[in-house]
C-alpha cells in the first residue's frame, strides 16, 4: 500500500502523458497501468471511468486515478478501450478518501471502489452471437442440423442475436450445447457486447403540435374537424383543460404524459388518430426517478435550552473539527441539526446527515424533507440501481447539496462538504463487516469531513464510549442536552422479576404480571404499546424432549431457528432451511418443543392475553420489501395497531405522541454476549428503547423483564447514570487494554479443512509476534461459530499500542506477512478477513 502512497499524485492532468493507472474493482493491491490510444488522449481525466481489458476476457469498468509517461516493468501495457464519462463520475478528493480508506483498513483500493460506485455506473457485458464472415453453408465440411440452420437463418435477418432470443427461436430452456457446435462448425462468432447499467426513465408524453398552440384560430378550426368525433374531441378538452395554451402557449412545450392523458378511459386508438392527422405529436421526455418535493415547512424556533446548545456547538467548532452531542432521547437534537444545516447550505457549502439504517428512520427523513424539499437526496439500499446513480448524478450536478443517507453515503461525490452529521452515532450498524472495505461510518465520516476542512457533528443519546472519551480529552467538543423538549419527562423504569414470578406461578406465556398491568392499562387508556426483542422469529430452536437432539444447520455450527409463519427451520447465518420435522429425526419421538423467545412467539402469546388489542410485529421478516417498515410505521401511526412487537428496528428514531408503555421482553439477553462492548451495548439499546415512551405529556413506562434484577447494569440504566457508568467502563478497559486506549484488529482464518485452517493461524500468529511494534497477539482461537458456511474459523486479536507509529507499521507487516502465506501452496486456498476496529 505505501507505494500506491507514493505514486499518487492527484494534481496530473493527461497533458503529454502516454499511460494512465487505473483502478480496478478487484481485490489487487495496487492499480493497474494502462496504455492512452491517441483518439483518447484528449478525453482522459482523473477520475473518469473507462472501459480496459483485464486478463484474456474480462472487461471491466475502471477509474483513472493517476496519469504520467512510466510504462510498467513488469507487463506490457494493454490500451485503454474507451473513455465513459464527457464529465468525470469521481472527484480527487474521493479517489484521496478511497486510498485512505483502503491502507487504513487493510484492504485493496480495488474494493473500496466497488463499493463505492453504484453498480449501475459500473458496464455490464452481455454475450452476443454473429455470423463468421468467413462460414459457407456450401462449402462446409460439416453438415448443419435443423436447430442450427434455424439459428443462422434468424442471423441473416438480424445482424446480432443474444442467448435469450436464441431460446426463443428454438423454444429450449438450454441453447449452450447448439452454440457450442456451431462455434466448432466455425458458422458463428461469440463477442461480448458492453453496455452502461444505468438506464434513464423515459416517459412518452404527446402535446399540440407546435404550430396549433400558437394559433388561435387554427386551434378553434381544429375544434371543428373533430366536430362528430367525441372520443377525439374529449382527448382535446382533456389536453386544454390540463394545459392551458390559450393563456400561455409555452406550456406546450412539456406537453402531457401519455398515460396520464387517457388515464379516464380515452381511446388509445383515438389518440393515434389525432396524431396521425398532424394535431398531437408525441416524443419522448427523461424523467427523474426521484420525485422533487417542495419544501412545506420553515424549521421551528428552538427553545432557549436547544438556542444555548445549537451556539455552543457553533462555538466549539471555531476550535474543533468534530463536535460530540450528547442530548437525552426526545430533546430535540433534530431541530437542531436543521438550523445547522440551514446555515451551511445557505453558505453555498454541501451537507451530509448519516443515519444507520434508513428505512428505520422514517420519519426523521420526512421531518427533513417538510423543510429542505428538493434540495434534500437520500441514498440507501432499498433504491434500485437506477435510483441510486441519479442521487450520485444529482450530487455530481449539484441538484442535491443535502443528502441523507446510510454509511455507503459516505462515497458520493461531494467536492464542497461543509458539515457532516452522524445521528445516533453510537449504532453497531454503521460497521460494515462483509464484504471489504470493512469500514466504520462514523470514523470514515470524520475522515471525509477532515479532507473537505468541513465539521463533523455527532449525535447520540447514549455515545459510543471512544467518541465519550474522546470529547473529555478534548479532542472533541461536548454539548449536553440533559432535558426532553417540552413539557416532556423521561419514562419510569421497572424491573420485573421473572424468576420470582415464576415461583409464586405469575407467570402467563412468558410476562410477568407487572408486564401484563402495564399493557393492560395503556390498552384501557387507549394508548399503545412497544414490546422489544432482540430475536426474530418463533423460537431459538427446536429440541426433541426425549433425547434432546436440537436441530442444527448443515453448513453453519449454529442452530436452526423456528419460524412458525413459514413453518421451517432457518439458518440466520447462511439462509439454510428446512421443513419441521414430524417426529425427531434421532430417535422417532414425536415430542418436539420449541425452546426460547423470538419476536413471532410473542406476538403470539400477546395475542392470547389481550384478544382485543390490534397486533403489528417489526422484524426482518415483516420488512423485507421496500415499503414494508413504512406501511408498519404508517399503521402504527395511524393507530391501527396497538401493540408492536419489533426487534433492534424499533429502538431507532421513532417518535409517536401515544406510545406510553415500552416492554422489554429478555433483559438478560441483551447483557450476555460473550463481547467487551457487552454492558455498553446493552446500555445503550435499553435507553433507547425506553426513550420511545412518553414523549409527549403522559409520562412513559418502561417495564423490563428479567431474571437478574440485580445486576448492576440495571440499576445504572434506572439512574440514567450515563457517566458514572462509563467512568466504571474506562477502568476496566484501561485494566485489561481495550478501546480507547488501544486499537483492535480482528483477523479471521477461514477453511473448508479444518486442520489447514487451524495450520494457517497459527502460522499467522507466528509472523505477527515477529513484527517490531508495541502490540498483544491474542489466539489463535476457534471462533464462537466455529463454522459458517462449510467454513472453519480461527480468530486472532491484535492490540496495537495508539502512539507513534505503531498501527502504520503494524498494518505494513502485516500486508507483507498474508502476501507471503497466501503464495504459499498449502495456504493457497485460506481466507485472511482483517476487520480493523472490530465491534
Amino acid at each position: 500500500m505505501e507505494s500506491l502512497f507514493a505514486e499518487q499524485d492527484l494534481a496530473e492532468t493527461s497533458g503529454g502523458n502516454n499511460f494512465a493507472d487505473i483502478i480496478l474493482p478487484v481485490p489487487i493491491p495496487r492499480m493497474f497501468t494502462y496504455k492512452i490510444p491517441a483518439l483518447l488522449r484528449s478525453q482522459i481525466q482523473i477520475g473518469a471511468r473507462v472501459i480496459v481489458q483485464f486478463g484474456k476476457k474480462k472487461v471491466l469498468t475502471g477509474i483513472i486515478g493517476k496519469v504520467h509517461n512510466k510504462p510498467p516493468q513488469a507487463y506490457e501495457a494493454k490500451p485503454i478501450l474507451d473513455v465513459l464519462d464527457i464529465q468525470p463520475s469521481v472527484n480527487p478528493l474521493q479517489i484521496r478518501f478511497w486510498v485512505w480508506m483502503a491502507e487504513y483498513y487493510c484492504c485493496h483500493i480495488g474494493e473500496v471502489m466497488f463499493a463505492a460506485l453504484p453498480s449501475g455506473l459500473r458496464l455490464s457485458s452481455e454475450s452476443k452471437i454473429q455470423l463468421n464472415p468467413n462460414f459457407n453453408p456450401e462449402t462446409s465440411k460439416y453438415p448443419l442440423d435443423l436447430r442450427e440452420e434455424k439459428i443462422l437463418e434468424a442471423l441473416e435477418n438480424k445482424d446480432e442475436l443474444s442467448y435469450e432470443d436464441c431460446e426463443k427461436i428454438l423454444g429450449v430452456k438450454t441453447i449452450h450445447p447448439i452454440l457450442k457446435s456451431l462455434v466448432a462448425k466455425e458458422a458463428i462468432l461469440i463477442f461480448e457486447r458492453v453496455q452502461e447499467k444505468y438506464t434513464p426513465k423515459v416517459e412518452t408524453r404527446v402535446r399540440l403540435v407546435p404550430e396549433l398552440a400558437a394559433d388561435k384560430n387554427a386551434l378553434q378550426a381544429i375544434f371543428e374537424t373533430v366536430q362528430g368525433k367525441p372520443k377525439q374531441e374529449s382527448i382535446l378538452l382533456k389536453y386544454l383543460r390540463d394545459v392551458p395554451v390559450f393563456q400561455n402557449p409555452k406550456l406546450n412545450e412539456n406537453g402531457l404524459d401519455k398515460a396520464s392523458l387517457l388515464e379516464e378511459g380515452d381511446s388509445e386508438s383515438s389518440l393515434k388518430t389525432l396524431i396521425k392527422n398532424g394535431i398531437f405529436e408525441s416524443f419522448k421526455h427523461v424523467v427523474n426517478r426521484i420525485e422533487e418535493e417542495k419544501a412545506e415547512r420553515e424549521a421551528y424556533d428552538l427553545s432557549s435550552t436547544q438556542q444555548a446548545a445549537f451556539e455552543e456547538i457553533k462555538t466549539h467548532f471555531e476550535s474543533k473539527q468534530c463536535v460530540l452531542l450528547h442530548g437525552v432521547t426526545g430533546s430535540g437534537k433534530t431541530e437542531i441539526y436543521i438550523k445547522l444545516i440551514q446555515e451551511v447550505l445557505e453558505s453555498g457549502s454541501q451537507v451530509l446527515m448519516l443515519l444507520p439504517e434508513i428505512a428505520l428512520t422514517t420519519q426523521i427523513v420526512s421531518r427533513l424533507r417538510q423543510v429542505f424539499g428538493s434540495q434534500m437526496g437520500v441514498y440507501h439500499s432499498k433504491y434500485s440501481d437506477n435510483e441510486r446513480v441519479e442521487v450520485w448524478n444529482g450530487v455530481l450536478s449539484g441538484r442535491f447539496s443535502f443528502v441523507v443517507g446510510v454509511r455507503s453515503s459516505v462515497f458520493l461525490p461531494f467536492d464542497s462538504l461543509g458539515l457532516i452529521i452522524v445521528d445516533e452515532e453510537h449504532e453497531p450498524s454503521y460497521k460494515q463487516f462483509d464484504p471489504a472495505p470493512r469500514f466504520h461510518a462514523r470514523d470514515a465520516a470524520i475522515m471525509l469531513a477532515y479532507f473537505h476542512q468541513a465539521r463533523t457533528l455527532l449525535g447520540s443519546a447514549t455515545p459510543s464510549f471512544e467518541s465519550y472519551y474522546n470529547a473529555t480529552q478534548g479532542k472533541y467538543g461536548l454539548t449536553e442536552l440533559q432535558h426532553r423538549f417540552g413539557d416532556a419527562s423521561m419514562p419510569e423504569y421497572h424491573l420485573a422479576n421473572l424468576s420470582a414470578d415464576r415461583k409464586k406461578n405469575l407467570l402467563k406465556l412468558d410476562s410477568t404480571r407487572m408486564m401484563r398491568e402495564k399493557i393492560q392499562a395503556a390498552l384501557d387508556r387507549q394508548e399503545q404499546v412497544l414490546i422489544f426483542q432482540n430475536r426474530r422469529g418463533y423460537s431459538p430452536y427446536v429440541q426433541c424432549e426425549d433425547c434432546g437432539w436440537t436441530g442444527q444447520c448443515v453448513q453453519c455450527d449454529v442452530s436452526l431457528t423456528y419460524h412458525q409463519f413459514a413453518e421451517e427451520l432457518r439458518c440466520h447465518y447462511c439462509g439454510y432451511k428446512e421443513k419441521i420435522p414430524q417426529s425427531c429425526p434421532a430417535c422417532g419421538s414425536t415430542q418436539l418443543t420449541t425452546q426460547g423467545i423470538g419476536t413471532e412467539r410473542i406476538e403470539e402469546s400477546l395475542s392470547l392475553l389481550f384478544p382485543e388489542a390490534r397486533m403489528g410485529r417489526m422484524d426482518l421478516d415483516t420488512t423485507r420489501n421496500k415499503y414494508g417498515y413504512q406501511r408498519l410505521l404508517d399503521e402504527f401511526g395511524a393507530g391501527q395497531i396497538d401493540i408492536l412487537v419489533g426487534t433492534q428496528m424499533i429502538t431507532k428514531g421513532l417518535d409517536f405522541g401515544k406510545v406510553t408503555v415500552v416492554g422489554i421482553w429478555d433483559g438478560d439477553r441483551i447483557l450476555n454476549f460473550p463481547d467487551f462492548r457487552a454492558g455498553e451495548r446493552a446500555y445503550q439499546q435499553i435507553t433507547q428503547v425506553a426513550g420511545r415512551a412518553g414523549r409527549r405529556d403522559v409520562k412513559g413506562q418502561v417495564v423490563i423483564q428479567s431474571r437478574n434484577p440485580e445486576n448492576e447494569l440495571f440499576d445504572k440504566v434506572l439512574r440514567g447514570d450515563y457517566f458514572e457508568f462509563f467512568r466504571q467502563e474506562m477502568f476496566d478497559r484501561k485494566k485489561f487494554y481495550y478501546p480507547p486506549y488501544v486499537k483492535l484488529v480482528k483477523i479471521t482464518t477461514r477453511h473448508a479443512d479444518f486442520k489447514i485452517a487451524e495450520k494457517a493461524a497459527h502460522a499467522l500468529h507466528r509472523e505477527m509476534a515477529n513484527v517490531q511494534a508495541k502490540k498483544i497477539v491474542l489466539g489463535p482461537e476457534k471462533g464462537i461459530i466455529a463454522r459458517i458456511k462449510n467454513q472453519y474459523q480461527f480468530e486472532s486479536m491484535i492490540k496495537l499500542d495508539r502512539s507513534g507509529n505503531t498501527q502504520a507499521v503494524f498494518k505494513e507487516q502485516l500486508a507483507k506477512i498474508l502476501e507471503e502465506l497466501q503464495s504459499r501452496p498449502e495456504f493457497r486456498s485460506v481466507r485472511w478477513v482483517v476487520d480493523v476496529d472490530q465491534s
